[in-house]
């Protein structure tokens, strides 16, 4: 064989391994993506108005910003209520009460006489977000082909990123009418979703036989005491310490302070972080299908901790951007082979309710203490302190993953079963 043609042979292999061959998605996951888009196009109908309707009872800023903290206060308390629900109930109907119930909790937010009624209803929401959130989850893990588990964990994300992007538009044009519209139109999107799962979602599960009936329910023990799990639950820590935390709280803050500028810079942030998050989904979770969870791990962790430790010590506003941009670009990255990772330690044949509850549950606390920790050090220490250490934990889920196994197997006869424990 020639050396030419080896060369060939190897581009070949390279590319079969980058560009697999692309199943069409099970009709179940179509439902849940269809789902999530509604989802995330009505959140982001009510997000932009939020803090604006809150001041609208006569309170100040830090009490608009209760209003939005206790959604994600309440998703971390009964967090491992939604886990006990689903292993007693099933996926399906904790999903849609799920979304009941933040479509009532929204609605009633439109028509709160006071701000004590509006901490009330947005609290009682985000019981019911932690519902649909877990159960989603857990419907995704048990419908995907575990051979197209990190496509799938793309494709839901890519869902939920069109929609927030698509519902803050549409939110502003609705807020022309008044500022309880929006919350309407949320409502009124959550139960079309609920409707959609309910009569769209098959009733099968996948597989056949007794077994396929009821799917036993995996011990968040047995989970624990697999690798990638664990390192699991420190890259979604650090992930919502730092994109769910720091990048809504206190990028705004580093924009005004460094640059004086005003909001739009800040909202330009957000834009490009998006913008490079989407265009790592486009292929983002085919690689964790074809290269493995582990690498893609590393490498997007890699990526995000440098970019968004370098945020803070950027001094125009370009490089602004383009870190901000590059810190979307690792979030992309990682995003689909983490959740592919933890399906692959669930398996197919398992209900993993529990365990992605307090897989959730990590990345609520790292929303919550992120960024105070953050405000603590950009107050004493300045925004490089700041980011340079929500950098750095990224930078230590690494280390997490690097002595992690791969979870991605050729064979598909172990996925019942879960992954092995290391």
């Amino acid at each position: 064989m020639t050396a030419e043609a080896r060369a060939s042979g190897t581009a070949s292999r390279i590319l079969a391994r980058l560009r697999p061959r692309r199943d069409k998605l099970p009709r179940d996951i179509k439902v849940m993506l269809a789902a999530a888009f509604l989802i995330a196009l009505g959140f982001g109908l009510v997000a932009p108005v939020l803090p604006q309707f809150a001041t609208t009872f006569g309170v100040g800023n830090t009490e608009a910003a209760v209003i939005v903290a206790i959604f994600a206060f309440m998703r971390l308390v009964f967090a491992p209520a939604g886990g006990a629900l689903i292993a007693k109930l099933g996926e399906r109907p904790v999903y849609v009460s799920g979304l009941l119930i933040v479509a009532a909790s929204t609605a009633a937010c439109a028509f709160a006489g006071s701000y004590w009624q509006l901490l009330l209803f947005r609290g009682l929401g985000g019981a019911g977000s932690v519902m649909f959130t877990v159960a989603s989850m857990a419907l995704v893990v048990r419908l995907a082909p575990p051979e197209s588990r990190g496509r799938v964990s793309g494709a839901y994300a890519s869902a939920f990123l069109i929609g927030n992007v698509c519902g803050p538009i549409v939110g502003g044009l609705l807020a022309g009418f008044g500022l309880r519209v929006p919350f309407l139109a949320y409502a009124a999107a959550l139960v079309i979703a609920a409707a959609v799962v309910q009569t769209q979602l098959s009733h099968q599960r996948r597989g056949s036989g007794p077994a396929a009936k009821r799917a036993p329910d995996m011990p968040f023990g047995e989970a624990l005491r697999t690798g990638a799990y664990r390192a699991a639950l420190a890259s979604s820590f650090a992930n919502g310490w730092a994109t769910f935390g720091v990048r809504m709280a206190t990028v705004p803050l580093f924009a005004a302070a460094a640059f004086g500028a005003g909001p739009e810079a800040a909202g330009l942030a957000l834009a490009v972080f998006a913008a490079g998050n989407a265009a790592a989904l486009s292929f983002s979770g085919r690689l964790a299908d074809s290269l493995g969870r582990r690498p893609m791990m590393m490498w997007g962790l890699a990526v995000a901790g440098l970019a968004t430790a370098g945020i803070g010590f950027t001094q125009n506003l370009p490089w602004f951007l383009a870190a901000s941009a590059l810190a979307g670009v690792g979030s992309g990255l990682f995003g689909p082979a983490q959740q592919a990772a933890v399906a692959d330690v669930i398996g197919s044949g398992r209900s993993g309710g529990k365990v992605l509850a307090v897989y959730q549950m990590t990345s609520d606390v790292g929303a919550i203490v992120g960024p105070v920790l953050a405000g603590l050090l950009a107050d004493r220490l300045g925004f490089g302190w700041a980011f340079g250490v929500t950098g750095g934990v990224l930078l230590l889920a690494v280390l997490a993953w690097l002595a992690t196994p791969e979870t991605l197997r050729p064979a598909t006869s172990q996925d019942a079963a879960g992954q092995k424990k290391d």
